[in-house]
């Protein structure tokens, strides 16, 4: 898109009396206005590659609310909970290759990418308590997690998102969190070890390592309620694309 539009124009939407533009830009940062874009969104998508040509990419997208945090103005981590594939341990373990997105479902239109390098940080590195300990502790329940994916920024960029659709959000799934709730330490142990693609990717790469070593404190018994996220206002239906 040449130029920039005046902030009256049809290239910018205005919520609360905040003017949102978005014009392909790249950023040296994670600034305030960034930051909190990406700590509004309900939802985020991770993609990683191996480095083979007949490799599958790997497109994953993340809810539960207060998973991830940014931790400082060009890293940000989220919490790597069980599931039935490993795919992103097993291509960040091979080349580190990482990009999350977020886009905006309500509000102001927008896409926000940060392309990087992304590291696994598994239950017995020494710095995994001192990462869980920075993500807020009503949504940071070590029960059923794997790792803690940290991911340092190597470009960020926004775009319009104006094909994005309005959506609605109702509320969070708790099926994830009760499910893994209902089971021991132990017990989540020996689930990762069944499943076929935990250990390795579907392409053969090392994935999660095996056995999932202890936590390195004991698991809090009760489930306290995740936060409830942050719930833009919403905003008037963007206008028609000119020409």
């Amino acid at each position: 898109m040449a130029g920039r539009p005046d902030e009256e124009s049809a290239g910018a939407d205005r919520v609360g009396g905040r003017y949102w533009l978005f014009m392909g830009k790249t950023y040296e940062r994670l600034d305030g206005r960034l930051r909190g874009f990406i700590e509004e969104q309900v939802v985020f998508f991770v993609a990683t590659a191996p480095l083979s040509a007949q490799g599958s990419v790997n497109l994953s997208p993340k809810g539960r609310a207060g998973t991830l945090t940014v931790l400082d103005e060009r890293t940000l981590a989220y919490l790597d909970f069980g599931g039935s594939h490993a795919e992103t341990l097993a291509h960040l373990r091979e080349n580190g290759r990482i990009t999350l997105m977020w886009c905006a479902f309500s509000g102001p239109p927008a896409i926000v990418r940060v392309h990087g390098r992304g590291e696994p940080v598994f239950r017995d590195d020494p710095r995994f308590a001192g990462l869980l300990a920075r993500f807020d502790p009503r949504a940071a329940d070590p029960t059923g997690l794997r790792s803690i994916i940290v991911v340092t920024a190597e470009r960020i960029s926004d775009s319009c998102g104006y094909a994005v659709p309005f959506l609605e959000y109702r509320e969070e799934r708790s099926l994830h969190r009760e499910y893994f709730g209902r089971r021991t330490d132990e017990e989540f142990a020996a689930y990762c070890e069944r499943k076929e693609y935990n250990g390795t990717s579907i392409d053969g790469l090392p994935a999660l390592p095996l056995p999932l070593p202890p936590l390195p404190h004991p698991s809090p018994a009760p489930h306290h309620p995740a936060p409830a996220p942050h719930h833009p206002a919403p905003a008037p239906s963007p206008p028609a694309a000119a020409g």
